[in-house]
Formats: structure tokens, C-alpha cells, sequence
């Protein structure tokens, strides 16, 4: 089995993520490549310091330049602010180096769109964090829809909502700044990616983005609150979508519905190990949704446990994502969701908030 020498750019709160998924992926995969957590970069040379002795990496640094550049860093995690993401991505594959970016993927289209030209230009893979579409329970339901097992769509309803800036009184904070920052920029993308993962490209839509708690304690708010849009998916399926932070009691809102002429799919990440399946087939007394828990005939369950319904967790969604990205490397071949898939999520956020703005639908193609 070969090593493999991982940086990681941050090591806040995803950063960790990474670093702990990076340290069991080989247990638990029995990957071919097996990661070596090489060094990790922070803001100050104390907290990568910090991070260094916390997570078991070689060393550190405080300058993302020196992990990039450094020749025993052969693969690099970007879990730092979006602003962070283009010169490190640029400067990785400029050095041929396969490169896992957390979302959204830049600060901007703009920005996702020069990180995808790079990426392809050098042929080097790339992959974009998108952990939540990654449970057991939403592979299953892919597989299902692309199965036809509940016919031709013709509806999707997703949200992501939680409430951690619901209390008006909550302080301002990097996150009250900055549209990257956002609901749109942090929640959104992550329904949006499941969105074109369950049924494919969206053709158009209609939004509303708002901020509801203009002011908080220590600041303005300079960013978006909640959203929420309609739109008319390529297949011809309908959908609709919501977005917030400001959503009380909500703690890991990502849920969808999605309505086919033989079945429907429901699923709610706050109970992550269970699917919601209705056929329409059999006698009518007899139908109704099947609660269906995740178990070892579920994608990348058995791995974690051999007992039906006894479940995985947030940060099993980050190894199975170390899991791709190291098997993407060994293959020399890029998995979904790739710096494009990115892209094309942050293309639905620009039309979002221009429809916003101008109050009219917006056409994806035209971003």
C-alpha cells in the first residue's frame, strides 16, 4: 500500500473533519492509498501549531504557499474561507497536484470557474465537499430515481434550514458579512448539489433572497438571511426550494421530497439513517411509506457496521468523501462531484439572487 502525503488549508472545524477522516479512511475502506497527514496550514504559526499536535500532522506553517509548494505534500484539502480557494487551487494544479475542495467552491462564479479551467487544464483530480448527498440513505435514493423506481419524476421539494442565527439578538459575525458568507452562500449550495444530483440540471427559476435581521448587536448584516425559489428542472420536472438560517427549531434542516408517477421519496438529514419509500403498487389498503433504515445493503454502509439501523454519522460522510477522493487519485480519474459539478452549483446561486433582483425567472444558460 503507498503513502500519501495530505495538506490541509485549515484547521477549524472542517479542517478537523478532514484531518480525523484523513487518519481513519485506510481502516475503514481499506483504501489502496493510504494518507499521511503531511502538514496542516492556519492563519498564525501557533494555531497550526495547535492543530499540528491536536491532529497528528508532521508539521505546520501559517503560509499556504509553503504547503503547496512543499514536495512531500502530494494531495491538498482546502478547508479554508472560500476567499482562500482559487490561489490554492491554482497554485496546486499549476504543481500537477490533485486537489479536494470544500464548498462552495470559491467565492464567487467567477471565481468556480477559473478553479475548474485550471483543474481540467491540468488533467490533475479534483472533487468538491459536499458530504451531505453522501449518506448511505441519499445514495440509496439515487440509485432508486435513476432506477425508475418511482417512474418519471415530477417534483422535487428540498430545503436546507437550520437556526443557529434565529435569535435577532445573536451578534454579528464573519458570518453576517460578505455574501459568500450567506444563506446562499453557505446552506444553499449543499440542496442545490442534491437537487442536480436526484434529478439532473435545472433550466430556469424564480427567487427571493432576504435579509430579515438587518442589524444585529456589534454590526450590520451585509448578507442574506433566507431564500427561497421555484424552478423547472431539464426533465420537465417542477421543484421548489428553501433556505435559512433564521429557521427556528430547525437544527440539520437538508431534507427532501421527490414525487414520481409510480412512488415518492421523502428523507430528512436530522434522521439520516432512514428513507421514506412509497410505491404505488399492490392493493390501495396496503400502501403507504416504508421506513427503510440504512443498513450493509446500503452504499459504503457495511464498511462502518455490519447491524442494520444502528446507523452512521456526520463525519462518516467526510471519510466516505476521503474514501472517493483517494480511490479518484489511485485511478487517476476525478469522482463526483467534481470542480465542475461546483460550478454549476454556484450558476444556480448567481441566477438566484439576479432573479432576486430583478423579480423575473432566470435562465440558467445566461450564467
Amino acid at each position: 500500500m503507498a503513502e500519501l502525503g495530505i495538506g490541509i488549508l485549515g484547521g477549524g472545524y472542517m479542517g478537523k473533519a478532514h484531518a480525523v477522516a484523513m487518519s481513519a479512511v485506510g481502516a475503514v475502506f481499506n483504501t489502496d492509498l493510504r494518507p499521511r497527514l503531511e502538514m496542516v496550514c492556519a492563519t498564525t504559526a501557533d494555531s497550526a501549531e495547535a492543530y499540528r499536535k491536536a491532529y497528528g500532522f508532521a508539521r505546520a506553517t501559517a503560509h499556504w504557499q509553503v504547503l503547496v509548494n512543499d514536495p512531500k505534500v502530494e494531495a491538498i484539502v482546502i478547508a479554508s474561507p472560500q476567499g482562500t480557494h482559487r490561489a490554492a487551487a491554482e497554485a496546486a494544479f499549476a504543481l500537477g497536484k490533485p486537489v479536494f475542495c470544500e464548498k462552495p467552491l470559491g467565492a464567487s462564479l467567477e471565481d468556480s470557474r477559473a478553479m475548474v479551467a485550471a483543474a481540467e487544464a491540468s488533467g490533475c483530480v479534483n472533487m468538491v465537499g459536499f458530504n451531505y448527498i453522501r449518506t448511505p440513505a441519499s445514495q440509496y435514493a439515487r440509485k432508486l430515481i435513476a432506477s425508475g423506481a418511482i417512474g418519471d419524476v415530477t417534483w422535487f421539494r428540498g430545503e436546507h434550514s437550520e437556526d443557529f442565527l434565529a435569535d435577532p439578538q445573536s451578534p454579528a459575525t464573519w458570518r453576517t458579512t460578505g455574501m459568500a458568507n450567506g444563506t446562499m452562500g453557505d446552506l444553499a449550495p449543499h440542496m442545490i448539489n442534491a437537487a442536480l444530483a436526484l434529478l439532473g440540471p435545472i433550466k430556469r427559476l424564480i427567487a427571493e433572497v432576504e435579509t430579515v435581521h438587518a442589524k444585529r448587536p456589534g454590526g450590520s448584516v451585509t448578507n442574506d438571511d433566507h431564500a427561497q425559489l421555484m424552478c423547472r428542472f431539464e426533465s420537465g420536472a417542477m421543484g421548489q426550494m428553501y433556505f435559512s438560517r433564521i429557521s427556528t427549531g430547525r437544527k440539520m434542516g437538508y431534507a427532501y421530497e421527490v414525487i414520481g408517477t409510480k412512488g415518492a421519496i421523502r428523507f430528512d438529514q436530522e434522521d439520516q439513517n432512514a428513507l421514506w419509500l412509497y410505491i404505488a403498487d399492490g392493493p390501495e389498503a396496503n400502501r403507504g411509506f416504508t421506513k427503510i433504515l440504512a443498513g450493509p445493503a446500503h452504499p459504503d454502509y457495511l464498511s462502518f457496521c455490519q447491524g442494520p439501523g444502528h446507523g452512521t454519522g456526520y463525519q462518516d460522510q467526510i471519510i466516505i468523501e476521503a474514501k472517493d477522493f483517494l480511490e479518484a487519485i489511485h485511478k487517476g480519474q476525478s469522482i463526483w462531484p467534481t470542480f465542475r459539478d461546483g460550478m454549476l452549483v454556484n450558476q444556480v446561486v448567481a441566477a438566484a439572487i439576479a432573479s432576486s433582483t430583478t423579480k423575473t425567472w432566470a435562465e440558467i444558460a445566461a450564467f
